[in-house]
């Protein structure tokens, strides 16, 4: 049987009368990446603040490690690893320091701390940087560093509000890549992100919230299965916009959605429609499955969402 680590129940949040999460439930169990998608202003980061302690929730619990939220606060935090979304680390200290330091946080042991210290720069590639400071690091190192601190009392469940915002492609791979081997080890996650192929890449299971509701939830090729049609086909170029409104092409297409200046038609059999698209020469197109990316702007619309 899977062994359940978190368990949240009808969690609400109100803030001015707005619900900002609204009975929201889900599970995370052992070795599981649960990740949490969903525009600005979807509650993301409310969630993770209740779900740490942070934020007292207007109704709801939290049942973690055995433990309950908010009475055993401090055991669970004892046990969670958080990376949040904002760099911080200390500048005043070095790498190595900077683990030392957070690991007396957990009330550990220098000594203990300190034969810690090794594995976890090994583990963050940060080896050769153990005493630089933090502005000495580029944006990934300071990410990886983040991530190690997080693992110094070697929790069970980490916490990750959108870890790799801001890293470069390659920054973001090696993110990846660590964060792989900490689930194949056994650990679990709660990640929040905005990049879908970060969601596909890492996440057992996905959980997609708007205005602070549960829409969906499911494995994320179950999702794109289940709300999608297989194959797009994204028209741009001369005379794309005109072709969105062409009864012959929208006949071959189960949905069409115009963004900017792409044509995009969501169909069962791409083969009709490249045919035809490929006799309107001033056309480019692009032929792919259907992606997390495609189910994200279905089930939350193409509307950009400012912070508030």
């Amino acid at each position: 049987m899977t062994e359940l680590l978190f368990d949240a129940r009808q969690l609400t949040k109100r803030y001015g009368g707005q619900a900002v999460v609204d009975a929201l439930s889900f599970q995370i169990a052992r070795g599981e990446c649960l990740g949490v998608i969903g525009p600005n202003g979807a509650g993301k980061t409310t969630t993770i603040r209740m779900c740490l302690g942070l934020t007292a929730p207007d109704a709801g619990e939290i049942h973690a490690l055995g433990l309950h939220m908010p009475r055993d606060a401090l055991a669970i935090k004892a046990q969670l690893g958080v990376v949040s979304q904002f760099d911080s680390l200390d500048p005043d200290f070095s790498c190595a320091e900077n683990l030392l330091v957070y690991g007396r946080y957990f009330g550990m042991q220098d000594a203990q701390i300190r034969e810690r210290i090794p594995r976890l720069l090994e583990f963050a590639a940060l080896s050769h940087k153990a005493d630089a400071r933090p502005m000495e690091l580029s944006g990934g190192m300071r990410r990886r560093l983040s991530l190690a601190r997080a693992l110094v009392n070697d929790p069970k469940l980490l916490l990750l509000d959108e870890p790799t915002t801001g890293l470069d492609p390659q920054a973001r791979h090696l993110m990846w890549e660590r964060l792989q081997v900490l689930l194949q080890q056994g650990k679990s996650i709660l990640l929040t992100t905005h990049f879908m192929d970060e969601a596909e890449r890492l996440c057992s299971r996905l959980l997609v919230l708007d205005h602070g509701r549960k829409i969906a939830e499911g494995r994320p090729r179950d999702l794109i299965a289940e709300h999608l049609e297989p194959d797009v086909v994204e028209a741009y170029g001369n005379g794309a916009l005109a072709l969105a409104e062409s009864p012959t092409l929208k006949a071959m297409a189960n949905r069409t959605e115009v963004s900017g200046e792409t044509v995009f038609f969501y169909t069962q059999d791409a083969r009709p429609l490249l045919d035809a698209l490929g006799r309107e020469q001033r056309l480019r197109t692009l032929h792919r499955p259907a992606n997390l990316e495609d189910l994200f702007l279905k089930l939350t619309g193409r509307q950009i969402r400012e912070e508030a």
